[in-house]
């Protein structure tokens, strides 16, 4: 399993799901709706090999993109404070390359980020499930 798989699953033992999920590489699709998929990738904004967003792209099977959304960590989780002497004003979470591996860089994110992140693609990706995948979800806000 690679460490971005590893990341991916953790939004799921955070409160994500979808009915049908597949883990490929650096990206995760899941199954909304007949005809809708969802695909969730750690995204780069410009500086190579460090991953600072999770793109999240909905795909009708039959028509292709329908939308996505780039899910900053810096927007979503906001600033993290460290004991770093290097980093005092604390600093947004990223994943980076260190030769062969990829880890968080200084900061790991905790549980309740997790939580955060997971609320927000589920809060997205609930705008474009039908109706009967919907139900029983409860009252769920962007």
């Amino acid at each position: 399993m690679t460490f971005f798989e590893k990341e991916m699953r953790k939004l799921f033992q955070h409160g994500l799901s979808f009915p049908e999920t597949i883990f490929a590489g650096r990206a995760c699709y899941g199954k909304l709706d007949e005809d809708i998929r969802v695909r969730m990738e750690f995204a780069t904004e410009g500086v190579a090999d460090h991953y600072s967003a999770l793109k999240v792209t909905l795909l009708n099977r039959k028509e292709g993109p329908i939308d996505s959304l780039l899910l900053r960590f810096s927007e979503v989780l906001g600033r993290k404070q460290t004991t770093n002497p290097n980093f005092r004003e604390g600093m947004f979470p990223h994943i980076w390359k260190d030769g062969n591996d990829f880890a968080w860089y200084v900061c790991q994110p905790t549980a309740a980020d997790y939580k955060t992140l997971a609320d927000a693609v589920g809060s997205y990706t609930s705008m474009f499930q039908g109706e009967d995948l919907t139900q029983g979800m409860g009252d769920m806000t962007l």
